[in-house]
């Protein structure tokens, strides 16, 4: 681990820690480190009693359980600036695993739940991105409960393009799928065959265009975005 260098962060504008001044950032910095994980290495898992709290500044992150069967279940996916760490619980209640190379700012829980004290704009900062993640996990839901698979896709890819971009006013052009096809049938609720089939018929009706293994290209961002329902 590393200390951080906030200066160069990519995220330093849309993450939590924005809100901050340049002062109050520095001394959270003080007490944060950099860490980098290797694809399928796992930042916390469920029953941690010293899970750290960490922003994502790049990679992908996914969160998920596992049941009684020892069969996992996707819960939902962090992108760079997002915020993962469960405070004021005695334990962590899921796994945290790497999806791709990350690297993250990491700190104790103690250190958190001391900053909120100290710095009440990022306690609301972290409160309205609960709320964000709680509404996004909701959707999810009532996605893969009433949506066809067609647009279960469309939305997932949808959302993707949004992390990838390095603007809120446009969808990245190419990024890299941080998720596998059996991945993305886990967490849709499909099939691996039902998830190729329908990634062919994107490609074939002019929404994407697949490039090499896991890139894909928005031929046309628009219709992606009216199949999705977004």
């Amino acid at each position: 681990m590393n200390s951080l260098a906030c200066a160069s962060c990519p995220v330093r504008d849309s993450a939590a820690c924005a809100v901050l001044s340049e002062a109050e950032r520095d001394a959270l910095a003080a007490a944060g480190r950099t860490r980098v994980l290797k694809r399928g290495e796992m930042l916390f898992a469920a029953g941690d009693d010293e899970a750290a709290c960490a922003t994502l500044i790049s990679g992908a992150l996914k969160v998920s359980a596992i049941d009684r069967e020892g069969t996992e279940q996707i819960l939902s996916l962090v992108h760079p600036s997002g915020f993962i760490g469960e405070l004021f619980t005695p334990f962590a209640h899921h796994d945290v695993v790497a999806l791709t190379e990350s690297r993250l700012c990491t700190f104790s829980r103690v250190d958190i739940e001391r900053a909120i004290e100290d710095y009440p704009a990022l306690s609301r900062a972290l409160l309205r991105r609960s709320q964000e993640d709680l509404l996004a996990t909701r959707n999810l839901l009532e996605m893969t409960a009433h949506a066809s698979a067609e647009a279960r896709l469309a939305a997932l890819l949808h959302d993707f393009a949004v992390a990838a971009s390095d603007s809120s006013c446009h969808l990245a052009s190419e990024f890299e799928l941080p998720l596998t096809r059996g991945e993305i049938a886990n967490m849709l609720g499909l099939t691996i065959e039902t998830v190729s089939r329908k990634f062919g018929e994107l490609e074939e009706i002019g929404a994407i265009k697949r490039k090499g293994k896991r890139g894909i290209e928005l031929v046309n961002p628009a219709l992606l975005h009216e199949l999705s329902g977004r």
